[in-house]
């Protein structure tokens, strides 16, 4: 094989890899769907609260210093920065829908507001980067689980960073929404998306 084919056959190789891991990116991932919590259940709830890490996209339900669930999460992006600093959860509702526009009547599920009645925690896209406009996105089985911990007056503590960050926080997987097929607005828009969130499940993902 002479020079000019090798460098031909090369070339030809790595368009076709390169393509294929194209491919393979924009239709899979590691969706927050696939993600089940670990649960402890409290001994005393009234010592149970919530730490969000901004900087690790992590969310730990803590009583004392056990931790009961930990979950990857989705934050504000820089320009609209989840609020940090002591909270407590103010109000919770399960089927709760975004009341403004655009994207109004769409499900937050799973809702635990925590900063007044426009920051919260709730069912969400998952995606590896601060991507929301301040509120905290759950996977769905995540969302599920942190509704039964909590109650209205948990306190919910509001970070750059939290110890466990480093250690149960670091074994948590990568979760990653953002090629997942959106769901049909007819569904979103239904009551069928709060009947299989109490599965703790979307659509058909």
């Amino acid at each position: 094989m002479n020079r000019h084919r090798i460098i031909l056959f090369t070339v030809t190789a790595l368009t076709a890899l390169l393509a294929s891991c194209t491919a393979t990116r924009k239709t899979s991932g590691n969706y927050s769907t696939t993600f089940t919590p670990k649960v402890t259940q409290p001994t005393n709830r009234s010592a149970v609260r919530v730490k969000i890490s901004t900087g690790a996209q992590r969310i730990y339900v803590m009583e004392g210093n056990t931790v009961l669930l930990a979950s990857p999460c989705s934050v504000g992006t820089a320009s609209d920065p989840t609020p940090q600093g002591s909270f407590r959860i103010l109000s919770k509702q399960f089927d709760r829908r975004r009341q403004s526009s655009p994207g109004a009547g769409y499900p937050m599920t799973y809702w635990m507001s925590f900063h007044s009645a426009s920051y919260g925690m709730h069912w969400g896209f998952v995606k590896p980067y601060p991507c929301t406009h301040g509120c905290v996105r759950l996977p769905i089985r995540t969302a599920k689980a942190m509704f039964d911990l909590v109650s209205v007056g948990t306190p919910v503590h509001v970070a750059r960073s939290h110890a466990e960050d480093a250690t149960v926080g670091a074994q948590m997987p990568l979760l990653d929404d953002t090629y997942m097929p959106d769901p049909p607005n007819s569904y979103m828009l239904s009551s069928q998306v709060f009947t299989d969130a109490r599965n703790g499940k979307l659509y058909n993902f």
